[in-house]
């Protein structure tokens, strides 16, 4: 079955970086798209970035663009977003998940669990 392994969260000072992982198991990892959300508590949640299948086009909300930036790598199925730049209101649970095929304009289907990202002085 589908599994999405959320890593690299943590405590980072503002203006500070990090970069989360996403390792994917249980599906062709090269036909899907993937994307990172976050959603902290009472708000709604933020679709942050995607990563189309196959052509790697990628996508990002006016909140993150030119701060963030994400990739994939086929050879450890693994999705990655680097966070530069990072702010207070930055702070999340970060979560990724498939999309119902290699494009971002469809939906969401699969979830990890998700990884805490607190930015804080």
């Amino acid at each position: 079955q589908v599994q999405l392994v959320e890593s690299g969260g943590g405590l980072v000072r503002p203006g500070g970086s990090l970069r989360l992982s996403c390792a994917a198991s249980g599906f062709t990892f090269d036909d899907y798209a993937i994307g990172w959300f976050r959603q902290g508590p009472g708000k709604e949640r933020e679709g942050v970035s995607c990563i189309e299948g196959g052509v790697d086009h990628t996508y990002y909300s006016d909140s993150v663009k030119g701060r963030f930036t994400i990739s994939r790598n086929s050879a450890k199925n693994t999705v990655y977003l680097q966070m530069n730049s990072l702010k207070p209101q930055d702070t999340d649970v970060y979560y990724c998940a498939t999309y119902l095929s290699w494009s971002c304009s469809t939906s969401p289907e699969h979830w990890g669990q998700g990884t805490q990202v607190t930015v804080s002085s």
